[in-house]
């Protein structure tokens, strides 16, 4: 089935093509968006529901999945067409358009937003006995609900952002919480690493440096770890209820590297105007790359309007690429 000519077809549900929608319908653009996920929100909804995020501009820190549905009602406002759980596995010209096609469907469009994270992720695993057998039943990668998690004696395996945070959001509640990290050196925040190492000095957490998991046991479900010294190879064990993986996550571009757009390390080169090696198509997010690049929420929605107001420029060479503040527009005054 070939769906009808928009504007802008923007792939990718997540906060960046969330806030492209938004910019499309503000700058007057028939907008669609797809998403090969069944709900939108992206990551915030897939990944972290039950993370805080701390650095949106004016919002001092909120849930992902809060933030999702805040940004889903920004975003779908100006009414664009939504499409859940289609994979899109092909980008074709037509004339001065394009068709995406996927599964069941084609969508015709004039210009093309790629705004889908890093693609599809598939979490880093493990490599110990135990880990395969016990997954779901005490071996987990992610947090659905931390209430699940109270009272319960927890080893968190990571030295990232979301290992971090987690061991600081589940400290307060946990009967004992761990982390285990392979080196000494965090690949986190500065105050995130401060407040663990508060959290670590008042005995609330217990840290191992230079430690990684070397079996999983129990019987039903995990009773307990060996861990070692990567130094010493010395082994010690833990009780422990729950082992919680935060070894982040591997991104796949998927059919988007097929696409015959240039690539930089698995990532969509983009110029200053966002835009991709084919006129006409834009990318935003966490999957473009540019010198530069910061992979953070705030800056996939500047991004984000980037692309939309220079989409508006390569669709009407006359139009102004810069629309002015959002509180001077007539589409707000007539609400």
């Amino acid at each position: 089935m070939k769906r009808d000519l928009k504007d802008i077809t923007i792939v990718g549900g997540g906060p960046t093509g969330l806030f492209g929608a938004f910019y499309a319908g503000l700058r007057g653009l028939s907008t669609r968006i797809i998403d090969s996920l069944p709900d939108l929100g992206g990551q915030l909804v897939a990944l972290y529901p039950e993370k805080y995020i701390y650095d949106v501009g004016g919002i001092p820190k909120i849930l992902a999945k809060d933030l999702a549905r805040d940004m889903i009602e920004q975003g779908l406002q100006f009414g664009p067409e939504v499409f859940l759980d289609q994979q899109i596995t092909e980008l074709v010209s037509e004339g001065e358009n394009f068709i995406l096609r996927g599964p069941d469907a084609e969508f015709l469009t004039r210009s093309v937003l790629i705004s889908g994270g890093k693609g599809a992720f598939e979490p880093r695993h493990l490599d110990c006995p135990g880990y395969s057998q016990f997954l779901g039943e005490g071996v987990i990668y992610m947090v659905e609900d931390p209430k699940q998690l109270k009272n319960r004696k927890i080893l968190v395996v990571g030295g990232g952002d979301s290992a971090l945070d987690w061991v600081l959001a589940l400290k307060d509640t946990a009967e004992e919480i761990t982390i285990i990290h392979r080196r000494e050196e965090f690949r986190a925040h500065e105050d995130s690493v401060r407040q663990l190492q508060l959290a670590v000095g008042s005995g609330r957490v217990s840290l191992k440096t230079f430690h990684e998991v070397r079996e999983i046991h129990g019987d039903k479900t995990v009773e307990g770890v060996t861990i070692f010294d990567n130094k010493s190879n010395e082994e010690s064990t833990l009780d422990v209820d729950v082992v919680l993986c935060l070894l982040g996550f591997k991104p796949d571009l998927g059919p988007i590297k097929s696409w015959g757009l240039d690539l930089e390390r698995n990532r969509l080169s983009v110029d200053s105007l966002m835009m991709t090696s084919q006129p006409g198509v834009f990318g935003a997010g966490d999957l473009v790359s540019y010198e530069g690049k910061l992979d953070l929420i705030a800056t996939g929605f500047s991004e984000a309007a980037i692309a939309v107001n220079n989409i508006v420029r390569h669709l009407d060479p006359k139009a102004r690429v810069n629309p002015g503040h959002s509180t001077n527009l007539k589409i707000f005054k007539d609400k």
